[in-house]
């Protein structure tokens, strides 16, 4: 690594190592906070927003530059065969950043989400400064330990919940089922999303020691688990619906169903294989959840929008 870099090629390894694809994920869980809060309130303070994007963004970097170096030093990311959507960034095996560069990087970056945090301990209390204690601890801990017990499915989904809480709150400091409920939506997507992820990467995860889903119950029982989650977000939309959770609007959620059902048909087909033969069933359910966090954010804004022209 002694050739020197210019500015852009250096950006482009660090945007590979942050993997900004899947930060979308988070930020869109923060959109659907705030898009509650317009919805609900009428509330939305711009600075606050982008504050709060800022923050999410910094602490969602971390945990993927740290899962990137823990994943190297137990030599996981060795053996893995990475594809677009599995087997982490592969900057550091590739020796395009140094292994104690990521880290440094990936304190940086939880310190700058710690900071924003603060502030927003400050100027909302208590109910941010217990999620903030979460999210840190979670965050540093994922990694080296919650990954060997497998709960990291159940942690992706947590954290999108308690985005959804948090950015709700930020934005209108009120307590209330609805971001739960719209939360639990979120963090299913994103526990759907890291479940088929890990299917290809079953063989280097067992080596490396860490106990995924898949891991722990099987690659068939895991893909009806990942079934049942995909299906199960689509009757939650409805029953928001119907307890005024989630508006009339978010029936657009369904939308994203033909992705939805592709991915459950082709995980089908081939949650026995390895590595390409699963790329379709990701991309598939990637789509699916980004569609239906888009879908859901917009359905809470029209009703706001036409309030705001009326």
């Amino acid at each position: 690594m002694t050739d020197v870099l210019t500015p852009k090629a250096l950006m482009g390894r660090w945007l590979r190592a942050i993997r900004v694809k899947f930060l979308l994920a988070s930020l869109f869980a923060s959109g659907n906070g705030m898009a509650l809060a317009l919805w609900k309130y009428s509330s939305f303070d711009l600075n606050y927003a982008l504050l709060t994007i800022a923050g999410v963004f910094s602490l969602h970097a971390s945990i993927d530059l740290l899962n990137d170096y823990w994943d190297y030093r137990r030599g996981i990311d060795k053996i893995t065969k990475r594809t677009k959507f599995s087997g982490g960034s592969g900057v550091i095996p590739e020796n395009l950043l140094s292994p104690k560069t990521v880290y440094r990087a990936a304190i940086l970056f939880l310190l700058v989400g710690i900071l924003i945090g603060c502030f927003f301990v400050v100027v909302r209390g208590p109910i941010i400064a217990l999620i903030l204690i979460f999210a840190v601890l979670a965050i540093f801990f994922y990694s080296s330990k919650i990954v060997n017990f497998g709960l990291a499915e159940l942690f992706v989904g947590v954290k999108g919940l308690l985005i959804v809480i948090g950015s709700f709150y930020v934005q209108i400091p009120i307590l209330e089922f609805s971001p739960v409920f719209v939360g639990t939506v979120i963090g299913v997507l994103s526990s759907s999303v890291l479940l088929v992820n890990s299917f290809p990467d079953y063989h280097a995860d067992r080596l490396g020691g860490r106990k995924t889903l898949v891991i722990l119950l099987g690659k068939k029982r895991s893909y009806k688990a990942f079934s049942a989650l995909v299906i199960s977000v689509y009757p939650l939309v409805i029953l928001g619906i119907f307890l005024t959770y989630t508006t009339v609007y978010s029936i657009g959620c369904l939308l994203s169903a033909p992705y939805a059902f592709r991915a459950i048909w082709e995980l089908r087909k081939n949650y026995g294989e390895e590595n390409s033969a699963l790329v379709p069933a990701m991309a598939s359910t990637v789509k699916y959840s980004r569609i239906t966090s888009i879908a859901l954010a917009v359905s809470m804004i029209l009703p706001a929008f036409r309030i705001g022209l009326s």
